[in-house]
Order: C-alpha cells, then structure tokens, then sequence
C-alpha cells in the first residue's frame, strides 16, 4: 500500500499511524482521509494488529484542522457532501474499528483534528497540546463529528462554550474535563502509549470488540446499548477466546489469545 500523507510503522502487535504533512502542520485534505480509511482498514484485516496509535509528524500539531484551501469555495451542496463522506470513510469509520484506536496528540489538535481525535477510542495529550473547535470563527460549525462527540466526552455546556467561542484549552483543562485520559511530554508520549496498548494487547481480542461496539451503543440514539450488551456478552461464550481466557485462569497461567 502506498501511502504519500501517512506513514505507517508496525511493531509487533501495534502500528503506529502518522499523519504526514508538516509543511501544513499536518491538516486534513481529502487525500490524507482517504489515505488514513486505507490504513486503518489494511490494519483492522490484520489479525496480528491488536492496537492502533495515531499522531501527527514533528512537534507542533497532532492534525491542526481541515485544509482550508480546498473547500473555500464550496457550495451548501458541495459542503454537506463533504461533512458526510469524511464522517463515513474516517470518523466514524475509525470509532467503529474492532481494533482499538488510541490518539497520541502531540500539539495542536484543532477543528478536524480534535474531531479525528475525539473517533478515537481514547486520548493522551502531551504537555504543549492545545485542543479546540474554531469552525465558527470561519462562518461554519464543525462537520466531522465535533457537535456530537464533544458534548458525550466533556458534556453539553462545557463542549457549547468551547464550540461558541471557538477557543482552545490547555492539556490541563482537557485533563478536567475527561478530553483526554493522560498527560505526558512529548518525548515520552508514544512510548506512553505503547505501555497502554501492550496492557490492551495482552487481552482477548474478540472480547474487545464487542466491548467497542457495546459502549459505541450506548452513545447511538438508534441501539439500545443494554441488549447490545447482552447480545454480545452472549456471543463471547461461543468463542475460542472465552475457552483460552478461562482456561488460563482456572490453570492460574497467562491466557494466549489467538487474533481477531
């Protein structure tokens, strides 16, 4: 797979996603977003890839907004298309993986990048991330997600005063407010990260997948996340990871669970 806006870095049974475009602080055009979907849907097809971390390239900016330049002169039409293809290929796409996504934000993560940000499954935030929606400041609202993710994440009065006023906070504020679960420098932020995803990896990935979907329910106005919950409790029993995880247990050894 050749990619020209993201690189793609495999270590065992974690990837490394970056995006790639510094010289723009690594905004969102719809080449890196349809760059990024082919990424994250090679690496969800590989059994071996048990965890996802995304960042951005350099030191400045995890994904600093959408590329201006290309939708400047868009019509409502050629707006709305826009909002819904990117939420479809990327942002919904990736919180719906099966594969967990953890966001390393190293810098500025604003407008479409906190979006990207927010698909994630969770977030930590080195100590110079800055996070924000600033839509309204350009005359338009947040399109990939943003009016919805950031009020489940932080709550509706918190994520309407940071929409409205088109502001930024700092690590310490997200910290607060439940944005991101970590703060570390940006020296250590991937390595962070890996510890996190290596305690993840170590567990049934079948298992996890469900529990993506489970919690994914709860925030959806159209499942009932408790008979998703149950359906998909129901369904770990006829699994092999079920047989593996307590049959680990009951020999009081460490469980070896096959892939996807």
């Amino acid at each position: 797979m050749k990619l020209k806006n993201v690189l793609l870095d495999i270590e065992g049974p974690l990837a490394v996603v970056t995006v790639n475009r510094p010289e723009k602080l690594n905004a969102l055009n719809k080449e890196t977003i349809t760059e990024l979907h082919q990424a994250f849907q090679s690496l969800d097809d590989d059994n071996e890839i048990r965890v996802i971390i995304l960042t951005g390239s350099g030191q400045k900016a995890f994904v600093a907004g959408a590329d201006i330049a290309e939708f400047a002169d868009y019509t409502a039409r050629e707006g709305k298309r826009l909002s819904k293809e990117g939420q479809e290929k990327l942002f919904n796409f990736v919180e719906n993986l099966k594969t967990p996504v953890i966001a390393a934000v190293n810098g500025f993560a604003l407008g479409g990048g906190l979006e990207l940000a927010m698909a994630c499954h969770f977030r930590v935030a080195s100590h110079n991330a800055r996070l924000g929606l600033p839509e309204v400041s350009l005359g338009v609202i947040p399109g990939y997600g943003g009016t919805q993710r950031l009020p489940q994440l932080v709550g509706k009065g918190r994520a309407m005063e940071m929409i409205l006023t088109a502001g930024m906070i700092d690590v310490d504020r997200a910290l607060d407010f439940g944005l991101v679960n970590h703060v570390t420098s940006i020296e250590e932020l991937i390595e962070y990260c890996k510890k996190i995803a290596l305690k993840i990896a170590s567990n049934s990935p079948i298992a996890i997948s469900y529990a993506i979907n489970a919690v994914n329910a709860g925030f959806n106005y159209d499942q009932d996340g408790f008979q998703t919950e149950i359906k998909a409790f129901g369904a770990c029993f006829a699994t092999e990871d079920f047989e593996e995880g307590t049959s680990a247990f009951m020999e009081k050894r460490k469980a070896d669970f096959p892939g996807h």
